[in-house]
């Protein structure tokens, strides 16, 4: 099994993953060996907010780089269950479609 998760940082923003092995990997965020984003200062500690269990670490990861697409209130959303309003949430693009950037 693998899983996609949402940290919440001690700054407020928020760390998007994927693990096959999710404890260990909230461990090495915590402890400053996870990804370059939570071992900057003031991202410590962090809490896990949202994890969702894959199939596959495939699966796992396409969902982590559609997240990192979102922005903070589309992750909120996803955060509280609020289901029905991501779509609603959808960020605009230059073009007018939703955009692929990676807002916290």
């Amino acid at each position: 099994m693998a899983f996609t998760y949402i940290l919440e940082c001690a700054d407020g923003s928020f760390n998007v993953g994927s693990t096959i092995d999710l404890a260990r990997r909230l461990e090495q965020h915590d402890a400053g060996r996870g990804a370059a984003y939570t071992r900057r200062r003031g991202r410590r500690p962090v809490q896990l907010v949202w994890a969702h269990e894959f199939a596959s670490i495939e699966q796992a990861f396409g969902f982590e780089k559609q997240i990192q697409g979102w922005g903070r209130a589309k992750r909120s959303a996803l955060i509280e269950g609020r289901i029905g309003d991501l779509a609603g949430l959808a960020r605009r693009g230059r073009s007018g479609r939703g955009s692929s950037g990676s807002a916290g």
